[in-house]
């Protein structure tokens, strides 16, 4: 027999959503591309861990994020804006070498 589960979401009152909101930073590519740097920084061990507090490596993890940043820069070569394009091949510079200095010690 199986055991069925039911997921119920509960609303959340109009001003619950505009504090919410108003916390966030708008969702563009820049920010999407912050996020991902934010996460292989975290994973290199160079900032701490927001839910912890703590700083703790995971290198293959890191490798694994500076890999999507390469593949989102091949995937969307051609279709970026010129800052968008100069953040994308700073951020990866800049997590390559940082990765390659970690990866050394």
């Amino acid at each position: 027999m199986t055991e069925k589960k039911e997921f119920i979401m509960k609303d959340s009152s109009d001003e619950d959503k505009k504090e919410s909101a108003s916390q966030l930073p708008e969702i563009n590519f820049s920010t999407f591309i912050f996020s991902l740097n934010s996460s292989a920084l975290v994973h290199l061990g160079l900032v701490e861990d927001p839910a912890s507090g703590q700083k703790a490596k995971n290198i293959s993890i890191a490798k694994q994020t500076i890999d999507i940043l390469g593949l989102l820069e091949e995937k969307t070569r051609g279709n970026l804006s010129n800052d968008e394009e100069k953040l994308m091949k700073n951020i990866l510079h800049d997590l390559r070498m940082m990765y390659v200095k970690e990866t050394k010690q």
